[in-house]
């Protein structure tokens, strides 16, 4: 089978020659090693100030070409594009507070933490209100910011799913105030947080037209929403908030005539049954050490949720090779039969997961995914 018509099959609950894999990103550090060159791919730093510095072409041709190419030598089914920046945005420099710290053109402030590498945080946020929130009538997409996804849909959209990453349209933390000060707004200014939404899921619906029309198999929308316990804003207000944007991104996307997949990490049982609900064809982000386990997840959500995952982000950093074989194993296992299994890892490949760790990933998938599953 290609590719796609593997992934498709698992989607729509089939079972197709073997389990598929691949991962929703990959942070440079794996990009870097597999492809045998610098990437701007999720390279973070390196990537900031090659914007900052005018190099926008440059970070949209790595985006293009290296995404299509770690898939390729990697063997994954499906490709995850994201935007890139636009060639009408012309931005500079910020005003830098201090080596890895500074402060952008709308006030908020972000650090950079490079011993681990993960992405810039927004500290500070100037402050807002609700007539501050500007919710577009329409929203007119530049189609510079979709040059990576069209050559992914061109390069492999013959063979690969390719799922096109939109911004996040559900919980607008970043766009506005901050997490700590949006979940208390929830409490005390709801109306705020409902125009916040609004501002952010008009573009994201575009995004999702757009994308579809150039040709993409599936959406994948990436806002997170619970810690370790659960919902970081408890179920009650994940159902008041956030999911009626999720029903609308899915509504339009099946409307396209796609499939819409949501990634978010954490402890979700308390809402899974909301994501079925509301649209959601495959879900991404399953941390089993902290107790999404792939035999019970499947047990619930058979030939209802294609689950994405089997594989904890610890023990690829931490891990010993024989202990990812077998995590791939026990997901094949109890979540394999019957197909809605993709093998992935809990969240993204993150800076610290080893080569080695992710190859035992890659070998085990092949060895033990064939059908029927026979473990």
């Amino acid at each position: 089978m290609l590719p796609k018509e593997r992934m498709i099959a698992v989607l729509e609950h089939r079972e197709p020659d073997r389990v598929p894999i691949g991962e929703l990103a990959s942070d440079f550090e794996m990009t870097d090693r597999v492809l045998g060159r610098q990437t701007y791919y999720r390279s973070k730093w390196r990537e900031y100030v090659a914007e900052w510095e005018g190099r926008r072409d440059e970070i949209a041709y790595s985006y293009s070409h290296d995404i299509v190419d770690l898939a390729r030598k990697l063997e994954w089914d499906f490709v995850v594009v994201p935007l890139v920046p636009g060639r009408l945005s012309k931005p500079k420099k910020p005003e830098m507070l201090g080596e890895y710290t500074w402060r952008d053109a709308s006030g908020k402030v972000w650090r950079y933490e490079p011993s681990t590498g993960g992405h810039a945080m927004m500290i500070e946020a100037p402050p807002m209100g609700i007539d501050d929130i500007v919710v577009p009538e329409h929203f007119d997409v530049d189609e510079s910011r979709l040059e990576a996804v069209a050559q992914a849909v061109k390069d492999v959209g013959g063979t690969h799913l390719v799922v096109g990453r939109i911004p996040e349209g559900s919980f607008p933390l970043v766009e506005t105030v901050g997490m700590e000060e949006f979940l208390i707004r929830m409490v005390t200014e709801p109306e705020f947080v409902a125009k916040a939404t609004a501002s952010v899921l008009k573009p994201a619906l575009a995004w999702i037209e757009a994308m579809c029309d150039l040709g993409v198999d599936a959406i994948v929308e990436c806002a997170d929403y619970c810690g370790n316990q659960g919902p970081i804003m408890g179920p009650h207000r994940f159902r008041k908030f956030i999911l009626p944007a999720i029903a609308e991104m899915a509504k339009l996307t099946h409307a396209k005539g796609k499939y819409f997949l949501k990634h978010t990490d954490g402890n979700t049982w308390s809402i899974l049954d909301d994501l079925v609900a509301a649209g959601v064809d495959g879900w991404q982000g399953i941390q089993p050490n902290i107790g999404m386990d792939l035999k019970l997840l499947k047990e619930k959500y058979a030939g209802k949720l294609c689950l994405f995952g089997g594989v904890n982000n610890e023990t690829l950093i931490a891990g010993k090779p024989e202990e990812v074989v077998a995590e791939v194993k026990y997901a094949i296992r109890h979540a394999g039969p019957g197909g809605g299994l993709v093998i992935t890892c809990g969240n993204t490949l993150q800076l610290g997961v080893t080569h080695e760790n992710y190859m035992a990933m890659w070998s085990a998938t092949r060895e033990f995914g064939k059908y029927p599953i026979s473990l």
